[in-house]
């Protein structure tokens, strides 16, 4: 009890920061400045001065990271666990570790023993931490700890579970973490393993320690001024983008209780008239927003220069840009997707060998070698991506069969499925090819006996 009322409070010094950061993701940002007293109108505005940039700069990276098979050196056939892999149905779940790690700098998940096959659970890091000795180098954790709410028939309760070399331990208790206790008798699930079987994810390598950072955290202090620009521009809008008239040397008219009236209604076919010649009319000039547009504009695009993420997509303006164009303004992109694989596949890689240990296949724990392999999601056009395939084939010799993965939209199954097609119909070819030989030595007549007649 008292190692996982340690591991609790560990987990208290990172909860603060993690939480700021789901809720500027969900649009929670800080308010701008509010003076006391300030009237419903203001607030109104208030509310509707957030415009939420930065989960579009999580899905741009997001969506471009896929993984599509899982490979030993020199195969081009997927490796056992990866039927494991398919079983969890993390071709899909695989989705939030990415988003985890883009969003909040990391994300974990757990390969427990099962039948028919192992477990894997994704989390995230504020349902789990895990503790390492060197958190730099080290490969597996310590102890890693699961902190979640449960509901049950008597109502909620706190559920925490700690994971070491040998074991996972389940505690349960009030949702304050309080009077935390075994539960039940089955409290103890021995794996065996002799790692503890939890896998972490990072956004970024650092080799100092001092913690990884996602994508979001960078960008809340933009976030913060779009925010106040847009709440300027609202108001503007609301109190000084139109034009406002005024009249001097005339008093109003009142009304049966002396109260003064309005004395004329605007309209587009109306004319103001004054019986009074002193009376003269004005207008007061409009404010222009052509200032406050820029300036979220500019604030825009410095997002995108901090995020690598191309000002098309944040902005919604793309004209007349030439492929060439293209490709240089995701350049940016692709090399960051590029790292962002790289972290994210050696994660992957580990918790697939994980996989393998928990099913019994020692072989796919000691195969070091073996790599995920991500789907190609370039933005590039099919004619032009198949005539430079069709080229390295016919100039390079380069066998057809290993490009087919390269094709944009293709997924590992289609290349499964050609190339299955293509073994068949070889078998084919190869079959024609022996009835055709037998054809030609022995010759039509030969080949078939002749029956003789009985008749006779």
């Amino acid at each position: 009890m008292s190692t996982a009322r340690r591991l609790l409070e560990l987990r208290e010094g990172e909860q603060a920061r993690l939480d700021r950061i789901q809720r500027y993701m969900s649009g929670r940002h800080d308010s701008v400045y509010v003076p006391a007293g300030a009237r419903a109108e203001y607030r109104w505005l208030i509310e509707r001065a957030r415009v939420n940039i930065l989960p579009l700069v999580v899905t741009v990276v997001a969506q471009n990271m896929y993984v599509d098979g899982y490979r030993p050196a020199g195969s081009d056939e997927n490796a056992a666990p990866w039927r494991i892999w398919q079983a969890n149905r993390m071709d899909a779940r695989q989705h939030g570790i990415h988003r985890s790690v883009l969003t909040y700098g990391a994300a974990y998940a757990v390969v427990m023993p099962g039948k028919p096959v192992p477990v894997i659970t994704p989390f995230s890091p504020r349902r789990m931490t895990a503790l390492y000795a060197d958190p730099v180098n080290d490969e597996w954790p310590i102890l890693a700890v699961e902190d979640r709410l449960e509901n049950t028939a008597r109502g909620r309760r706190r559920v925490v579970r700690i994971y070491d070399d040998q074991a996972r331990y389940t505690l349960a208790g009030k949702v304050d973490g309080s009077q935390l206790a075994p539960d039940g008798e089955q409290w103890v699930m021995r794996h065996g393993l002799g790692v503890c079987p939890v896998v972490r994810y990072v956004n970024s390598a650092d080799l100092d320690g001092d913690g990884v950072v996602g994508e979001v955290e960078p960008l809340t202090d933009s976030q913060d001024q779009l925010n106040m620009t847009t709440f300027n521009l609202l108001m503007a809008q609301q109190y000084a983008a139109f034009r406002q008239r005024w009249v001097t040397g005339m008093a109003p008219p009142l009304d049966d209780n002396g109260s003064p009236i309005e004395p004329f209604r605007s309209r587009v076919d109306g004319l103001l008239v004054a019986e009074d010649p002193d009376t003269k009319f004005g207008e007061f000039g409009q404010t222009d927003l052509k200032g406050y547009l820029d300036s979220r504009e500019s604030t825009i695009r410095h997002i995108a220069t901090i995020s690598q993420v191309p000002p098309y997509h944040l902005l919604g303006q793309m004209v007349n840009l030439s492929a060439e164009a293209l490709a240089a303004a995701r350049d940016g992109l692709d090399r960051k997707t590029d790292e962002r694989e790289s972290l994210c596949g050696e994660g992957h890689e580990q918790t697939l060998r994980l996989a393998g240990l928990a099913s019994g296949d020692s072989e796919a724990w000691d195969d070091m070698a073996a790599q995920v392999v991500w789907r190609d999601t370039s933005a590039r056009s099919l004619a032009q991506t198949v005539d430079a395939l069709g080229k390295l084939v016919t100039m390079l010799g380069v066998p057809p069969q290993e490009l087919w993965e390269r094709v944009p939209g293709v997924t590992q199954t289609d290349v499964e499925r050609w190339k299955k097609a293509a073994s068949d119909g070889n078998a084919m070819d190869r079959l024609n090819g022996i009835i055709e030989k037998q054809m030609e030595q022995f010759g039509p007549a030969s080949a078939v006996e002749p029956v003789p007649d009985l008749v006779s």
